[in-house]
């Protein structure tokens, strides 16, 4: 069941559009002023990488220059885990629940005075 992206070439409002069977699949009428010159969008997309590739993918070279790599809570301890992997070295159970705790609440370090 896609949910299809339309734009209205008359007032310019984009919609989206949930098909239950090829028998809807039609262009649909704009919501917003029932116009039927419609087009449909190309939507974004998300795919799932896993923790191995992102430590495999990981260069702080290149991480460094990105500013949306520090927006994202995913990649603290990131460098660590890699380093750690390159070296054969465990960082064991304490650092990963650290490390949980700092990607879904980074004040609570502070605040808990750890």
């Amino acid at each position: 069941m896609p949910i299809y992206e339309y734009e209205c070439r008359a007032c310019g409002r984009q919609f989206q559009r949930l098909v239950l069977n090829r028998a809807e699949a039609s262009d649909p009428a704009c919501p917003g002023c029932g116009g039927t010159r419609v087009r449909k969008l190309i939507s974004m997309t998300a795919y799932h990488v896993s923790e191995r590739d992102r430590i495999d993918a990981y260069d702080p070279k290149t991480a460094a220059r990105d500013e949306r790599f520090f927006r994202d809570s995913r990649n603290i301890g990131l460098h660590a885990r890699k380093r750690a992997r390159e070296m054969g070295v465990d960082l064991g159970e304490r650092f990963e629940t650290k490390l949980e705790k700092l990607r879904t609440d980074p004040g609570s370090i502070l605040r808990d005075g750890e």
